[in-house]
């Protein structure tokens, strides 16, 4: 039932993009370290809108509050306005080459970046670090990998 339905591995899915959120990595790549879940999510909004939408996003914005030990509520709510352009937009932007879309990808997560930081500024007194935006610019390389890689997945589960 839940294979058949596809809900399974999106749920997988967001799971592999949690783990890889907190995943320990090298202390000199730790800074460049892509924005997964937010590559997940905006694949999945853009893939299929009808079934992940606002919702799946805040309750994917309250576990990553929960997992990286924010204040609750500052990863939902970056991932709230960072997906919406994505759900409004996703139909023009499922046609942009993947140059164009690393763009847009660059300048949703750099939105979601700014906000974060925001948030913690204004709630923890947290000091701005340029390294902070580094995930920027590897989320937009790794996109056009991640874009493949959860195509062929979606195609090979038969995920609608």
């Amino acid at each position: 039932m839940w294979i058949k339905s596809g809900l399974l591995p999106l749920l997988v899915s967001y799971l592999v993009a949690l783990v890889l959120m907190v995943m320990p990595m090298p202390t000199f790549l730790e800074a460049w370290r892509p924005d997964w879940l937010s590559l997940v999510i905006i694949y999945w909004v853009m893939a299929l809108p009808h079934r992940v939408g606002m919702g799946t996003v805040l309750v994917l914005g309250l576990i990553a509050d929960i997992l990286m030990g924010s204040v609750f509520g500052i990863y939902a709510t970056a991932l709230l306005i960072m997906a919406y352009p994505a759900i409004r937009h996703f139909q023009r932007i499922r046609n942009y080459s993947f140059t164009q879309q690393a763009f847009v990808v660059a300048v949703l997560i750099l939105v979601k970046r700014v906000i974060v930081y925001e948030l913690e500024h204004v709630l923890n007194d947290a000091v701005f670090n340029f390294a902070y935006l580094y995930p920027v610019l590897s989320s937009a390389i790794a996109w056009p990998w991640v874009y493949l890689i959860l195509r062929k997945y979606r195609r090979h589960y038969l995920v609608r």
